[in-house]
């Protein structure tokens, strides 16, 4: 379980200062999909942010089955990371020398994983295990992100935005992807989106407004990626 406790997060000085997160205290649960939804400008980047550990809030707490990584230093926190959660973002941020199979490598070999193949497998990229980025769709290397991701063996997996520059057809592939990875393997997800619809898949939703928590609920029938609206 991750716990949030009154965090509070602002940009800027003096006058120019803005509050993004007003003191949010909330959990999300082990092996849930939550999604995180809100529009444009409502914080929900920069909380997913922080409570992944890639920025630090200005106050509050954010604990990992009672473990404090507000606490933890510079070099810890990077520990933690590396050893507990992994990224997917709209960009795919592959490295465009490297073929299929040594973009998600790199993920493995933070925690020496030997059988990423099967996660290259899993997401359907098998027969394009060769492949550079630049010869694959996008939603091809948006699913080596995921499979990049994966292949660190992450307690929690966080999205933001990840079919933010997909077309409908291909944002579904890759949602229908996800889900039945989350299905098989039971990683914790953290999602950030503003498509209401894909949050029609999570197990529980939380509105975000203005830097505020507006609503938490679950939803008592979840639909696939085929079954939501776009």
């Amino acid at each position: 379980m991750i716990e949030i406790k009154n965090i509070k997060k602002s940009y800027g000085i003096g006058e120019n200062k803005t509050q993004v997160l007003k003191g949010i205290s909330l959990s999300i649960e082990e092996s849930a999909f939550t999604v995180i939804l809100g529009a444009s400008g409502s914080g929900k980047s920069t909380f997913l942010n922080i409570i992944s550990g890639l920025e630090r809030a200005d106050e509050g707490n954010v604990l990992y089955n009672n473990v404090d990584i507000t606490k933890l230093d510079d070099n810890k926190l990077t520990t933690f990371r590396k050893e507990n959660v992994g990224f997917v973002f709209q960009q795919y941020y592959l490295l465009p020398n490297m073929n299929v199979d040594k973009n998600v490598k790199m993920g493995a070999d933070l925690v020496n994983n030997k059988d990423y193949k099967s996660i290259i497998e899993a997401v359907g990229l098998k027969d394009k295990i060769n492949k550079f980025p630049s010869q694959l769709s996008g939603g091809e290397q948006q699913r080596v992100s995921v499979a990049r991701a994966l292949a660190k063996k992450p307690k929690v997996l966080f999205l933001d935005e990840p079919t933010g520059a997909l077309d409908e057809t291909t944002g579904r592939q890759v949602l229908d992807y996800i889900s039945k990875l989350h299905d098989e393997y039971k990683f914790t997800i953290v999602m950030v989106t503003h498509n209401q619809n894909i949050a029609e898949m999570a197990d529980t939703v939380i509105t975000m407004n203005s830097g505020n928590v507006l609503n938490i609920y679950s939803n008592t029938s979840k639909k696939t990626a085929y079954e939501i609206g776009w």
